[in-house]
């Protein structure tokens, strides 16, 4: 049930249901695989504030969120319109520190049931959340969403799976859906289990298969889904100086890589989404070592597939990522890249002609030699 918000515990220190009062004798331990990486994974996220709006909270999946809530001792408030209280602060900063903290679970609204394309990655997308709880300070939501970088979770899951199902070709034999456009669903699926009702829903269209990304790793609630191969669980790598540096709040990459195998071992189709791709010093190295790691990973057969991306920004969001990071150690500067204009008269800045070059032409020999079994399915 709702409490006040100035009731929430401290969360972060508490053991986990089952935790053992004494130490498992080494004879008893089960026996280990050879993968034995495990990495540094991504603390859960517990926002400081929860909303529901009122239309929200008498969504069946609204209450199904909220069961998930109490169960982690979240408290949460429930409007009594559809509006949110006031979310900025007097600075950029205080602005950006109090909606990270803050998940708010709405309605999506009419305008999100006429699903539009999005090629290369897929026929359609649908969205389960806006927002998300990491701290990439490259993000590609700075400048694509408006306000405060709340994230905003979907109750009328339902309705948009339902919706969804009007959109699977008759005339095609397979129907492709992207879920983490403007999300990392796997970051907050502990808060609201979306991820694993719509992997299970995409388990029953045998003509429609769910993709979606993460750089989180925990990926148990997902393992015994009944799946029945219709889900890609794509994960997104990059180079330890570039994990590092710019992906705060996220699994690290040995964590990912883990997650990978696991996604795999349970059947599941998987995805390297290799972003966003930088020609720092020594990257070479730096990507050849992240391509050895993941070749030692996934040591047996799988459905594997390659999605390259390189770095890019648009003047709006370099504004908006510089206010939220102002010690940023990701290079912005705009002579050292070239103006791409897109069909609506605005632009973005890429690598040059030659670094762009450069990057394919390594990353698909690299993948071609080391990974023979797997597909790209596009650079850009």
């Amino acid at each position: 049930m709702p409490r006040p918000l100035s009731e929430a515990p401290h969360l972060s220190a508490r053991l986990p249901a089952g935790h053992a009062d004494q130490p498992i004798s080494q004879a008893d331990a089960p026996p280990v695989t050879t993968f034995q990486s495990q990495g540094r994974s991504a603390r859960a996220w517990k926002p400081k504030h929860v909303y529901f709006t009122a239309a929200a909270w008498e969504e069946e999946h609204g209450r199904r969120i909220a069961e998930r809530l109490d169960g982690l001792d979240v408290s949460y408030e429930v409007m009594k319109a559809n509006r949110l209280p006031k979310l900025g602060g007097s600075t950029t900063r205080e602005t950006y520190r109090k909606a990270k903290n803050t998940l708010a679970i709405v309605n999506a609204p009419p305008s999100q049931f006429r699903l539009t394309p999005i090629p290369p990655s897929a026929d359609w997308q649908f969205h389960l959340a806006k927002g998300c709880p990491a701290h990439c300070q490259y993000c590609y939501l700075a400048g694509s969403l408006p306000g405060a970088p709340v994230t905003r979770a979907y109750a009328n899951l339902d309705q948009i799976l339902e919706n969804n199902a009007a959109y699977i070709d008759p005339n095609k034999d397979l129907t492709t859906f992207e879920a983490s456009c403007y999300t990392d669903p796997l970051g907050i699926e502990h808060l609201t289990g979306s991820l694993a009702r719509t992997i299970s829903w995409f388990g029953d269209q045998p003509a429609a298969r769910l993709r979606w990304v993460t750089k989180y790793d925990d990926v148990t609630p997902l393992l015994d889904l009944p799946h029945n191969g219709q889900t890609r669980c794509r994960i997104s790598l990059n180079a330890d100086w570039v994990t590092r540096r710019l992906e705060g709040g996220t699994a690290d990459l040995d964590a990912r890589l883990g997650a990978m195998r696991r996604l795999a071992e349970a059947g599941y189709r998987i995805g390297a989404v290799l972003a966003p791709l930088m020609p720092f010093e020594n990257w070479q190295e730096d990507y050849a070592d992240l391509l050895d790691r993941l070749r030692s990973t996934l040591d047996f057969p799988v459905d594997l597939t390659f999605e390259l991306i390189t770095h890019r920004f648009t003047p709006g969001s370099k504004e908006i990522l510089l206010d939220w990071y102002p010690n940023t150690s990701l290079d912005f500067d705009e002579e050292r890249r070239s103006k791409k204009l897109n069909k609506f008269g605005s632009h973005k800045f890429v690598y040059p002609r030659e670094q762009m070059q450069e990057l394919k032409g390594y990353f698909t020999d690299r993948i071609a030699r080391d990974f023979p079994e797997a597909e790209v399915l596009y650079f850009t």
